[in-house]
């Protein structure tokens, strides 16, 4: 696991946070407290990693607030949302503002760390998807307007022929640039050049 990252818990009960946070540091996982959604805002560094663990109902920033100010900030750390029973539409509202889970009070210890682990994986995955992304960009950003032109009509399905006629070039030329693209975006194939385009165009 990175250095950076960590579950970080958020809530204004000392008691929950103290147990949360023994909870996961027996299984080694590496922990940070805050104690209100303001605290978390003012401390936490855009660089750190993991996932957030808030209640929902909290006084100031309660965890519906913290996620729409994560968003602001464009901070897509996974969350899950604590919730009493009575909280569970709060919880509800939460998932729709893009928490990925919430757990109902009292939850087992084995249900926590389960629900925790799930996040921290998925939060790898994604920040291995968005480096893979990030270096497609680079290549992509490298193409000449020609290249690009060649690849969007690629893209669209269309034989060099037809793209040849689009921009009033011979197929020949066509063929070297498809040639330079395949090469600068580091493509094996024609499936795997469409792919990649697709993911830039997704991003």
């Amino acid at each position: 696991m990175p250095s950076d990252v960590a579950v970080h818990v958020v809530d204004d009960d000392v008691a929950v946070r103290k147990s949360l946070a023994f909870l996961l540091a027996s299984e080694g996982l590496p922990v940070r407290l805050y104690e209100s959604g303001t605290a978390f805002l003012e401390e936490m560094l855009d660089a750190e990693a993991g996932c957030i663990v808030t209640d929902v109902r909290m006084p100031g920033i309660d965890g519906i607030e913290l996620i729409r100010r994560l968003k602001e900030r464009g901070i897509s750390l996974p969350v899950i949302v604590i919730t009493g029973h009575a909280d569970v539409p709060m919880a509800v509202e939460a998932m729709k503002e893009g928490a990925i889970d919430f757990l109902e009070k009292p939850f087992g210890d084995d249900v926590f760390l389960a629900t925790v682990k799930d996040a921290l994986a998925r939060h790898e995955k994604n920040s291995h998807h968005d480096a893979q992304v990030a270096q497609i960009q680079t290549r992509f950003e490298a193409l000449s307007e020609r290249e690009r032109q060649v690849l969007d009509g690629l893209v669209a399905g269309k034989a060099n022929k037809v793209i040849a006629y689009d921009l009033g070039i011979s197929p020949r030329t066509v063929e070297i640039y498809r040639a330079n693209v395949m090469a600068k975006m580091q493509a094996r194939s024609l499936s795997e050049l469409v792919r990649l385009a697709l993911l830039i165009e997704a991003r």
